[in-house]
């Protein structure tokens, strides 16, 4: 059977086809992104960014679109194809460390595991492995994660606050040399004027961030972004709606953490309960 030729020239890839479709609907009726804004009553530079693949926007912009050019359902069937394609699992992390990288302040809630910014590489090494990661990749993937460090070490360093469940404190590595190495790094940043680290107890319950750990980025334009993930994938978060609503519920449970100080005593107290290693 012959190759099947494509008809349209357009491209095969959800979210760089959601995109192309997109613009060439807005060419085509002759509008410009201002003018789509000021019809639809969303920020013109939010359907820049859909234009240009940056995002992909929600399905009640989709659906607005879909009713602005006469398309019911077409856009929003592209719109679900492109926010259900794994391949752009990684390539939506790697603009969300384009990001990390001129953000002029950081908050983290960690759901299970350390972020990045603040693991050991032998901490690193063990993580990356549980989550599949072998040789050659797995020491790249470590070198990788301890260079994104330096964003915390610089003179200039962007303010930094972290909050920990209960759980990463207790979710421990298999050799104790690596999780003590791992505390004690955590109290010593702990003590720099510009990282802010909290614990949240199991004793508080029940939160709205139960299963999702959740990064924000205040960047230089003053907007917040957030890249929510689980064990299985991340999404970053730039619609003003949703980030919003992610800072509620990381709001709400900051409110319920431990202070910074009791939050340092609490590791302290994790790091006395680590063996340590006899010399004879």
């Amino acid at each position: 059977m012959p190759t099947r030729r494509a008809v349209t020239g357009r491209s095969r890839e959800p979210r760089a086809r959601f995109a192309e479709e997109l613009r060439h609907l807005r060419t085509e009726r002759g509008d410009s992104l201002r003018q789509l804004g000021e019809r639809l009553g969303w920020d013109w530079s939010l359907f820049g960014k859909m234009e240009k693949g940056e995002t992909v926007g929600g399905p009640e912009v989709v659906q607005a679109l879909d009713q602005h050019y006469g398309t019911p359902g077409l856009l929003l069937a592209l719109w679900e194809l492109a926010v259900s394609d794994q391949t752009q699992f990684k390539e939506r992390y790697r603009r969300y460390m384009a990001l990390e990288a001129d953000a002029t302040s950081l908050w983290h809630f960690a759901v299970s595991v350390l972020p990045g910014l603040l693991q050991t590489p032998g901490y690193a090494r063990e993580v990356l492995v549980a989550g599949g990661f072998h040789e050659p990749e797995l020491t790249q993937q470590v070198e990788a994660r301890m260079g994104r460090r330096v964003l915390l070490d610089s003179v200039d360093a962007p303010p930094f606050r972290v909050i920990l469940s209960e759980v990463v404190l207790r979710t421990t590595p298999r050799d104790a040399a690596v999780w003590r190495e791992q505390l004690e790094y955590l109290v010593s940043v702990s003590e720099r004027p510009k990282i802010t680290l909290q614990v949240l107890p199991f004793s508080v319950g029940m939160h709205g961030l139960d299963s999702t750990a959740v990064k924000f980025l205040r960047l230089p334009d003053s907007r917040t972004v957030a890249y929510v993930e689980n064990a299985y994938r991340g999404e970053l978060v730039e619609e003003h709606g949703p980030v919003e609503h992610l800072q509620r519920a990381y709001d709400a449970m900051r409110d319920l953490a431990l202070s910074p100080v009791e939050s340092r005593k609490f590791v302290l107290s994790i790091l006395e309960e680590v063996p340590c290693d006899l010399v004879t």
